[in-house]
Formats: structure tokens, sequence, C-alpha cells
């Protein structure tokens, strides 16, 4: 059985920092591209980053690129969200996702990935 189990959200003030992190067990990691979605209130969930099995590809959305980076270390099974320069508007539900589905791949969408972690709530005060 597929676990993804996320870590590192909390409470910041405007122009801080959070890294994520997610953990991925029941599978060998390496067979998973990785993303990362949020999820505010009253919004729809969208996109934030991804990265190819390998982790030499990498996306993100536009909102987010030069400060947030996605990373993940294969050895510990887990993938990373480092987010920096945060704002009020980042303020959501981070959920991880993961893939095995090679044909097709479209990082940035949800319908994508075929498992999810249960979220961590990050909020960004100003």
């Amino acid at each position: 059985q597929v676990q993804l189990v996320e870590s590192g959200g909390g409470l910041v003030q405007a122009g801080g920092s959070l890294k994520l992190s997610c953990v991925v067990s029941g599978r060998i990691f390496s067979s998973f591209a990785m993303g990362w979605f949020r999820q505010a209130p009253g919004k729809e969930r969208e996109f934030v980053a991804a990265t190819s099995w390998s982790g030499i590809s990498t996306y993100y959305v536009d909102s987010v690129k030069g400060r947030f980076t996605i990373s993940r270390d294969n050895a510990k099974n887990t993938v990373y969200l480092q987010m920096n320069s945060l704002k009020p508007e980042d303020t959501a539900v981070y959920y991880c996702a993961a893939t095995e589905t090679t044909d097709g791949y479209r990082p940035r969408q949800s319908t994508t990935y075929d498992y999810w972690g249960q979220g961590t709530q990050v909020t960004v005060s100003s």
C-alpha cells in the first residue's frame, strides 16, 4: 500500500520560509514522479511544482517561480518543497502527489497523479 505523509507546514510571516517534506512508502520511490499541489479555502486545487522520476526535470506554476524549489532524495524516499519569500496568497493546504504513469505524463495536471497525501497547512500572515 502506497502512503504519502507530508510535514513541515505551519504559520509564518510574509517574507519567511518553510520547507515541506513528503515521505513515500510502500513502493520504490524512484518509480514515482512527484508533485505538490495546494488548495486555498473556496478555491480549486492548483498545481504548484513537480519533479520527474530522476529529479532532473522540474516544473513550477508561474506564481512561485524563483521562490519555491522542489527537490527529491531517492535514498530517503522524500520529496521536498522549499518555500521562500512567502506571501499571504500562498496560504493553503499543501498536498504531495505521486504517479507511476509514464505514458502521457502531464506534471501540472492533478489527474496525472495516482496517490495523494493528507495535506499540511501553510498559513502566511501579512
